[in-house]
């Protein structure tokens, strides 16, 4: 398998080692359109049980893809949770088979506006059908039904993956015996979806975004689409981590140029982080999919009652925040935990002293990985699943 990646006027085909899955069932989408057949990318870590009991489902966030635990195959860097998923580690892959899919109008090898649309033999662009989390989640129970699996032991993933994870929830409640939703929401913010709105427009005022048929012209949005970055990664932030790690310190001067070059570090860092992330993304993926952000709200069709998502269920639940992260606050997580308290629901709740921001957690945050492991060794004490062998 491989996906084109357009820079400038160039096209390269960038191979891409994991698993596909073909779906040629139509995918109703809340839009109102279907997509005729779809396809998903996916890895996969450990063995399946024979009981096919021991499944966990890692939802990624905005930017992430399906390489969770291995090594990107554009970047050449670790997989984005491999600090938490691996051998030994709180997701431990010895143990449980562990299944990361990229999202529908994602950009690593599952449909999106970058793949070719069948109708016309090219690329989808704008074309291609609005998404919502809940499409997402329902083409992901496609590939589950596809593993063969009923249950699955675990959903977990931070942020837009902690949407997936209580999507699951309020959809699937019956398949999913544990959830980890992490430093997410049950509904976007408004000021998160006006972030969201500042990257779009970035994207789409690039004079290369050519009405989102970029790829059609071998051009790429480049610049607006590093601008969109820069702007949400300061999101992912918080202030006392920007401070410890940049302060004031000027980038490789002894003083200020009284221009409008990277005089700041902090200035060069997300530069850095703008430029690097336009050679693994595609510009309209991320349209798509921060839309998608903006459109969830699980309380929306249930009257404007969270609860009522969740009145019986059986799925046991672990909610985590972090104090810094402004982004997703801790009230945020509050609400669901409240509404699952009001239906009698198995939940936990975790808030971690922090100073990292929301990024907390995708970094090394040992109260991360002691609640991880702890809840999933819980939760296999009930679902009947052998417990960890003590250390000699």
């Amino acid at each position: 398998m491989s996906r084109l990646l357009v820079t400038g006027s160039e096209y390269r085909t960038i191979p891409l080692a994991c698993q596909l899955f073909q779906s040629r069932e139509p995918l109703p989408l809340d839009c109102g359109r279907s997509l005729e057949t779809f396809q998903i990318a996916y890895q996969t870590y450990g063995e399946l049980n024979a009981d096919k009991t021991n499944a966990i489902l890692v939802c990624h966030a905005l930017t992430g893809d399906q390489h969770v635990a291995d090594r990107h195959p554009m970047t050449g860097k670790p997989g984005w949770w491999e600090t938490l998923v691996g051998p030994g580690k709180p997701v431990d892959t010895t143990r449980y088979f562990v299944i990361c899919s990229n999202v529908i109008g994602g950009c690593m090898g599952s449909t999106g506006p970058a793949s070719i649309n069948p109708a016309t033999g090219k690329p989808w662009g704008l074309d291609f059908p609005v998404i919502t989390i809940d499409d997402m989640v329902r083409a992901q129970t496609r590939l589950i039904d596809h593993l063969e699996i009923s249950e699955l032991f675990c959903v977990l993933g931070g942020s837009m993956g902690g949407m997936q994870a209580l999507e699951w929830c309020a959809s699937y409640g019956e398949r999913v015996f544990s959830a980890m939703p992490i430093a997410t929401a049950a509904r976007q913010s408004s000021q998160n979806i006006a972030f969201n709105e500042v990257g779009r427009q970035s994207v789409m005022a690039d004079p290369e975004w050519r009405g989102g048929r970029y790829l059609e012209d071998g051009t790429n949005p480049a610049k607006g689409l590093a601008v969109a970055r820069m702007a949400a990664h300061i999101t992912y932030l918080s202030d006392d981590a920007l401070h410890r790690k940049f302060g004031r310190n000027l980038q490789n001067r002894q003083k200020v140029t009284f221009g409008f070059d990277a005089d700041f570090q902090v200035e060069s860092y997300l530069r850095y982080q703008g430029i690097s992330f336009v050679d693994r993304f595609d510009a309209n993926s991320y349209l798509y999919i921060t839309r998608a952000m903006d459109y969830f709200d699980l309380a929306a069709d249930c009257d404007g009652v969270l609860a009522n998502n969740f009145t019986g269920t059986k799925t046991r639940f672990c909610l985590v925040s972090f104090t810094s992260d402004w982004l997703y606050p801790t009230r945020e997580s509050r609400a669901v935990v409240q509404a699952l308290n009001a239906v009698a629901a198995n939940v936990s709740f975790v808030e971690i002293e922090s100073d990292k921001g929301h990024d907390a957690f995708l970094l090394h945050e040992p109260e991360l990985f002691d609640t991880v492991r702890g809840f999933l060794e819980s939760a296999r004490a009930k679902r009947g699943l052998p417990a960890a062998r003590r250390a000699r």
